[in-house]
C-alpha cells in the first residue's frame, strides 16, 4: 500500500514538474492538474492515471504540432498553449468527481469508472478535433448548418479533424479496457467520445459564439456529456 502510495505521489510530483519546466501548465495548473490526478487514482487506479496521462500527453503533443503554421493561419492557442487551472479543470474536473465517487461508493466502481473514461474520450477527441483538424482539414463546415465556414471559429469542423478526435476515443478506449477489460466497453467509448466532440461543436457555434458561455464551460460540458453518454450505454445495456 506504501509502495504504491510513493509511486502515485512520485509519479504526479514529476509529471508537475516537467509540466511546468517544460511550458505545458502554469504553476497553478500543475498543482490543481496534481489535486485532480489524486482523486482520478482514488477511484480509476493505474489505469485512470494512464487515460489523464494520455489526454495531456496528446493534447500537449497536438497543440504543438505544427505551431508555426499555427501562428500563421491565426489558429494557434493563447498563452502558447501553456494550459491554465482553469483549463485544467475544465478537462479533467468530471474525472476526478468521477474518481471521488468510486471511492465513496465502491459499489458503483463499474459505472463510475466507466463515467469517467467517458470525460476522457471526450476531451481527447475535442482537443485532437480540433488541433489536428485545423492543421490537416481541406473544408471547414458549421456544425449547425453544414455551410463552409471559417477555420477555426467555435462550431466549425472538418471531416479530417473529426477523425482526428475519434481516433483519440479510441486511444481512451484502449486504455480503459487494458485496465478494466475488453467488452462493449470499447465501443461505448469510441461513441461517448465523438458525441461528447460534436456536443462541444454545438455550443462552441451556438453559447459560446454568442458570448454566454466561456470555452472552459463548454469544454467541462463536453466532457460531462461524454460522461454520461458512457453510462447511458451501460445502463441501456443491463
Amino acid at each position: 500500500m506504501l509502495l504504491r502510495l510513493g509511486i502515485v505521489l512520485f509519479l504526479l510530483g514529476a509529471g508537475m514538474l516537467y509540466s511546468v519546466r517544460a511550458g505545458k501548465l502554469t504553476p497553478a495548473a500543475a498543482l490543481v492538474g496534481g489535486l485532480l490526478g489524486a482523486l482520478i487514482y482514488l477511484g480509476g487506479g493505474f489505469g485512470g492515471l494512464s487515460m489523464l496521462a494520455a489526454f495531456f500527453v496528446l493534447g500537449s503533443a497536438a497543440s504543438g504540432w505544427q505551431l508555426a503554421e499555427k501562428r500563421r493561419l491565426g489558429v494557434a492557442e493563447e498563452n502558447k498553449g501553456r494550459r491554465t487551472a482553469g483549463q485544467v479543470v475544465a478537462n479533467a474536473g468530471v474525472a476526478a468527481l468521477a474518481g471521488v465517487g468510486t471511492w465513496l461508493f465502491p459499489t458503483q466502481a463499474t459505472t463510475l469508472q466507466l463515467l469517467l473514461a467517458g470525460s476522457f474520450a471526450a476531451a481527447t477527441a475535442d482537443t485532437l478535433a480540433s488541433e489536428l483538424g485545423n492543421v490537416y482539414g481541406r473544408r471547414y463546415y458549421n456544425i449547425l448548418t453544414l455551410r463552409p465556414d471559417t477555420r477555426g471559429l467555435n462550431g466549425v469542423v472538418s471531416l479530417e479533424g473529426t477523425l482526428c478526435g475519434v481516433a483519440g476515443s479510441a486511444l481512451i478506449a484502449g486504455l480503459y479496457s487494458l485496465s478494466f477489460g475488453w467488452g462493449k466497453e470499447f465501443g461505448w467509448l469510441v461513441l461517448a467520445g465523438t458525441i461528447g466532440n460534436l456536443t462541444d461543436s454545438v455550443l462552441g457555434a451556438t453559447l459560446e459564439r454568442q458570448q454566454r458561455l466561456s470555452n472552459n464551460a463548454v469544454n467541462f460540458l463536453n466532457t460531462l456529456v461524454g460522461a454520461l453518454v458512457a453510462g447511458l450505454c451501460y445502463w441501456a445495456a443491463r
